[in-house]
């Protein structure tokens, strides 16, 4: 049976645009335009997952994720409009699962979508190996492998490393890096991510990965052609 994802938008044409990508992937689609809707039907199909704009007329997004967090632990990733790191630090410690913002491509969202579904099947059991090509990464232990060769890698390349692999081919911002790294209090600038990624990069050159620098936006790890 097909997985079903609640989609919360006011917005038709991001629901629909959504939509059409999580249903070619094989997913089962439920929409609600607001948040009162969005609670209704969510008690009425259970979903495996919410996608939840923040900024709705009446109830808001941070509202309904507070409803739902009353009683249920059903995976939710946020959408905000707005470029204030306010709303997704607030929806995080709400008990987000992540964040996107506006506006973003769908393929990004499916793959999203997908990677949260992925963690969180199995009754939320964290996963502590995690492989990507030649690349292994074993949280905990905190040990990283290229083949059978242990990496000798510093607390905060570890760290680094770990958001890559948890998110592979899937863009990161500095400022999501940042947060997850070193945390939303952490006081740098987004040079210190630019730097340990030069490092890690270094440690990284018999992987058959890489992490590709993405001009204005941040980074992603792709597996490299063979």
């Amino acid at each position: 049976m097909a997985q079903k994802i609640l989609l919360v938008d006011d917005e038709s044409n991001i629901r629909d645009l959504n939509a059409l990508y999580l249903e070619k992937e094989g997913y089962a689609v439920e929409h609600a335009t607001n948040g009162t809707e969005a609670l209704a039907r969510f008690a009425q199909s259970e979903p495996a997952m919410v996608v939840l704009d923040v900024m709705m007329p009446g109830m808001d997004g941070f509202e309904v994720l507070r409803e739902l967090r009353r009683e249920h632990d059903t995976p939710v990733l946020m959408l905000t409009a707005r470029s204030e790191d306010i709303d997704k630090i607030v929806g995080l410690e709400l008990g987000a699962d992540d964040y996107m913002s506006k506006p973003f491509n769908p393929r990004e969202l499916v793959a999203r979508v997908k990677r949260i579904l992925h963690r969180v099947e199995g009754g939320r059991k964290p996963q502590n190996a995690i492989s990507v090509a030649n690349l292994s990464v074993d949280k905990a232990r905190r040990e990283a492998k290229v083949d059978d060769n242990m990496l000798q890698l510093r607390t905060k390349e570890f760290d680094l490393l770990v958001a890559f692999v948890e998110n592979p081919g899937i863009a990161l911002t500095r400022d999501q890096l940042l947060g997850s790294v070193w945390g939303y209090d952490f006081a740098g600038e987004t040079r210190t991510v630019d730097v340990h990624v030069q490092h890690l990069r270094s440690k990284l050159n018999r992987a058959k990965v890489q992490i590709e620098t993405l001009r204005g936006v941040g980074y992603k790890l792709v597996e490299t052609p063979a």
